[in-house]
């Protein structure tokens, strides 16, 4: 019922701008509906932008940090599953870190490849080194949040770095992190990587998703004191030992899909003095291999990002197709042509901005934006049909039941 109403309203919303009416009945007919609908959604694109504009500036780079070459014991965690092709190249890349107090603990989360393998060869040649084999995974638990937890336990540090199995350390990376942290007196700091493609539409879609998280979710935010919206990226979440305990531990966020966000907002809202930066020169990552590998990775995030609702599902659709599609429709209707072309105008410049910050990619990628907007809604139906069809989320090799994810979603 929810979503017949919905598509029934959706519907007269396009009949009101005469997408698909006949042109002599358009001709007749002024949208009043539709020119308040446009110029709404220009007021709402000039807030994003002074947000963003007023955001971005405490958004430090940690390239501009100074680096350290000592200082308190950091204690590296890796949980990886079936990262055969990537884990031994980020661990040596860490391993070159001018930073020197560190141990490494790499927790092999099932792997039926040659993960664990070659874990144990890196441990042979480094004796910084601990490896820990996950054989079966405890009721109630995510796989990767618990191979995240069992390595917390094994960690000797004052400070924490949960980190992927596929990120690339530069070589300056950990000791201006520590600086940074330490100089701020940091509860917890995050760090975004470079994220890569190999391909000209994979990027595309890889900046439209950035353009999308960083409206959304507002990761500046994270950096104002007295807001409780707090931000966690899975490449880089760097926290000390205290304040991780004090939250709860990833027994807080065991059946989260999203643990890396929740880590980050869990903190924050508990008053713990975190920060943000961005780390495009010293982290980078490759997002996906291809845009159909996006998709199969967004299938475990989407539905826990919509806080498993439908409503939040219709409701992020039909506003990035008003918002971020229709007016490239509407752009040749003669009645909307200048309120369209602000808003295209609008866009292009929150979509520079943003990209410029959070991206290494061209602004250029915005002329094919109304493109991946399209595949970003499809990413979204694809990813809550198949929840549903399948009664939860398959990641990793393992499924997770809906009602358990929804039941501790908290």
């Amino acid at each position: 019922m929810q979503i017949a109403i919905s598509f029934a309203n959706f519907t007269q919303f396009l009949q009101d701008y005469n997408i698909f009416a006949d042109n002599t009945k358009s001709q007749k007919r002024k949208c009043p509906n539709a020119n308040r609908s446009s110029f709404f959604s220009l007021l709402v694109w000039v807030a994003v932008l002074v947000d963003a504009s007023t955001g971005f500036r405490k958004l430090d780079r940690l390239e501009d940090e100074t680096e350290r070459i000592n200082g308190p014991l950091l204690s590296i965690i890796v949980a990886a599953r079936n990262e055969e092709e990537n884990i031994e190249s980020s661990i040596i890349s860490q391993l070159k870190q001018n930073y020197k107090n560190i141990e490494w603990i790499l927790v092999n989360d099932r792997s039926t490849d040659k993960t664990g393998k070659i874990m144990d060869k890196l441990q042979e040649t480094d004796k910084r080194i601990k490896v820990i084999h996950i054989r079966e995974l405890p009721e109630g638990w995510l796989g990767k949040n618990y191979a995240l937890y069992t390595g917390s336990q094994d960690a000797a540090g004052d400070l924490l770095l949960f980190t992927d199995a596929d990120v690339q350390f530069q070589q300056q990376a950990i000791g201006k992190a520590i600086s940074y942290f330490t100089n701020n007196k940091l509860d917890h700091l995050t760090a975004a990587p470079n994220l890569y493609g190999k391909n000209f539409f994979l990027q595309s879609f890889i900046a439209f998703f950035m353009f999308g998280f960083s409206y959304y979710k507002r990761p500046w935010m994270a950096n104002r004191p007295r807001s409780k919206t707090g931000m966690g990226i899975g490449a880089f979440n760097m926290i000390a030992k205290k304040a991780y305990h004090a939250f709860g531990t990833h027994k807080a966020i065991k059946m989260r899909p999203d643990d890396d966000l929740m880590l980050g907002k869990k903190m924050k809202e508990m008053g713990h003095h975190q920060r943000m930066v961005t780390a495009m020169e010293l982290l980078k990552v490759e997002w996906y291999g291809s845009l159909q590998e996006a998709l199969i990775g967004l299938e475990k995030n989407t539905f826990a990002g919509l806080h498993y609702r439908i409503s939040m599902v219709l409701f992020a659709i039909a506003g990035v197709f008003l918002s971020q599609v229709l007016p490239f429709f509407t752009l040749f209707s003669q009645d909307h042509i200048i309120l369209s072309a602000a808003n295209i105008l609008l866009l292009a410049i929150v979509y520079t901005f943003i990209i410029k910050r959070m991206t290494t990619f061209s602004p250029l990628l915005f002329l094919l934006f109304p493109i991946t907007a399209l595949v970003f809604i499809y990413s979204i139906i694809r990813a809550s049909f198949l929840t549903f069809k399948r009664g939860g989320i398959i990641w990793r090799g393992t499924k997770y039941r809906l009602s358990e994810l929804r039941e501790k979603r908290s």
